[in-house]
């Protein structure tokens, strides 16, 4: 690992870790991380409400050249990051140069024995452990992260979730708890791919986490991007439960509102990319502190499913927690409620649920095959298409329906990759015809009976 990460970053840092161009401007990199950034300080809402982020601590394993560091050394007292290839460390020294609270450390790449037990508040990473091609190393990092968090502390990183098949098709790089919401059963750990290496990495179930949460006694509070690249994980390293909590067994939570989780709307689609419910819970955490995705379940009419989100935007308010609606679920007025290791802890609440509404085919967007950031000035003969919501459910049912031409000329290889089948969103990679010459061209794209509006493209010269 070390060795493929100093090439990388001697041969184009800021394209390996930010895949936008080659040769990106400092500000483009560094504003590439806008979105990581967004989803990292949400999670520092479940701090206590006053709490003084410059007296805490933050880590990141995988810092690369201080993309996310630069930005959260604005935010902790103090900043930490750590990665194998020290020429990354070195750039991270660079960049981090005027931040006097930030230090970069080049380590092992499997621990974080700089770091003291119980001596950290956040921890996080991000694009890092879906490159590392051993299971075992990263569970290694997760149970170091573990170890030097505070009591209270925040676990979040991100992992790939591709299924295997889709995981040996990605194309690098790429910027359940099933999507249909069924119960956790603990999964079996997979040995390492043979097919994977130190770009590719390996990739995890949803229930292989939650099996390392419990196990390590953390409090697993989110999972988002099931069966996608970006399989997000969110956990507390619990303080002691309070005598309160501990003696109330006969406690029960009131569920106030069931909305939509996608558009906050009182009604919920049975399938498809916006079946997935918000229950708004008073309660909750006087009934057990701890309460977490391996202890909660949401009651569907009968029918048992894993929530995927525990969260309080609200202090003192209501507990937020996320559901997908399980399959088959029917539709009208059905009834939901918790229970808390097996034992019915809430009210029974109306949920309204809905049909699905009707598959919207979108075209989002063109660009290089390469530099996502040249749009659609194409110069390295390949095109990237990202379109949704189309009437497929496979990848291979796509590549049977999916034609492209440009400038009437037959496009003469197609690849698809899934990512992200909720809302059926695929990425296409496509090959410019030999024949074309270089200047104004129209792409055109088919699936079936479906034509994409037709786009303009500028191919440039070799």
């Amino acid at each position: 690992m070390r060795d493929d990460w100093d090439r990388r970053a001697r041969e184009d840092a800021q394209y390996y870790v930010a895949f936008g161009r080659r040769k990106q401007s400092r500000e483009e990199f560094f504003a590439s991380a806008a979105d990581v950034l967004r989803a990292l300080k949400d999670e520092l809402r479940r701090f206590p409400p006053g709490t003084d982020f410059a007296k805490l601590s933050a880590l990141e394993i995988g810092c690369g050249p201080g993309r996310l560091m630069l930005p959260l050394s604005e935010v902790f007292g103090r900043i930490a990051g750590v990665d194998v290839s020290g020429e990354m460390i070195a750039l991270a020294r660079e960049n981090l140069a005027a931040a006097s609270n930030a230090v970069a450390l080049q380590n092992t790449g499997a621990d974080l024995s700089e770091f003291a037990n119980e001596s950290i508040d956040f921890c996080y990473s991000y694009a890092v452990f879906q490159h590392i091609p051993d299971k075992e190393v990263v569970w290694s990092y997760l149970r170091e992260a573990c170890r030097v968090l505070k009591k209270g502390g925040l676990l979040k990183f991100q992992v790939s979730g591709l299924p295997v098949e889709e995981q040996a098709n990605a194309h690098p790089p790429r910027n359940g708890w099933s999507l249909r919401g069924a119960v956790p059963q603990v999964a079996r750990d997979s040995a390492k791919d043979g097919s994977a290496d130190t770009w590719q990495g390996v990739s995890f179930r949803p229930e292989e986490l939650a099996h390392f949460a419990a196990g390590q006694n953390l409090q697993l509070l989110a999972m988002d991007g099931f069966d996608t690249q970006y399989l997000w994980f969110t956990a507390r390293k619990p303080k002691a439960v309070s005598a309160a909590a501990a003696a109330s067994q006969t406690a029960l939570a009131r569920i106030v509102q069931v909305t939509n989780t996608m558009t906050a709307d009182a009604v919920v689609p049975h399938s498809g990319r916006y079946a997935s419910a918000s229950l708004w819970v008073i309660g909750l955490d006087e009934l057990d502190e701890t309460a977490d995705l391996n202890s909660l379940a949401v009651d569907v009419d009968g029918d048992m499913t894993a929530p995927s989100f525990i969260g309080k935007h609200v202090w003192r308010g209501p507990t937020q927690v996320n559901f997908y609606l399980p399959p088959g679920v029917r539709s009208g007025i059905v009834p939901v409620s918790l229970r808390l290791s097996g034992r019915l802890v809430s009210n029974q609440a109306p949920m309204r649920v809905i049909g699905p509404g009707p598959w919207v085919p979108t075209l989002l967007g063109v660009s290089d095959g390469v530099n996502l950031l040249s749009q659609l000035n194409v110069a390295s003969r390949t095109i990237k298409v990202n379109i949704e919501e189309v009437g497929v459910s496979s990848v291979e049912e796509l590549l049977q329906l999916v034609e492209a031409d440009v400038s009437g000329k037959p496009v003469p290889k197609i690849d698809a990759f899934a990512v992200d089948p909720l809302p059926r969103r695929y990425e296409l990679n496509l090959v410019v015809p030999e024949q074309l010459e270089a200047g104004l061209q129209q792409l055109n794209i088919r699936v079936g009976s479906r034509n994409f509006p037709p786009v303009p493209i500028e191919i440039s010269a070799n």
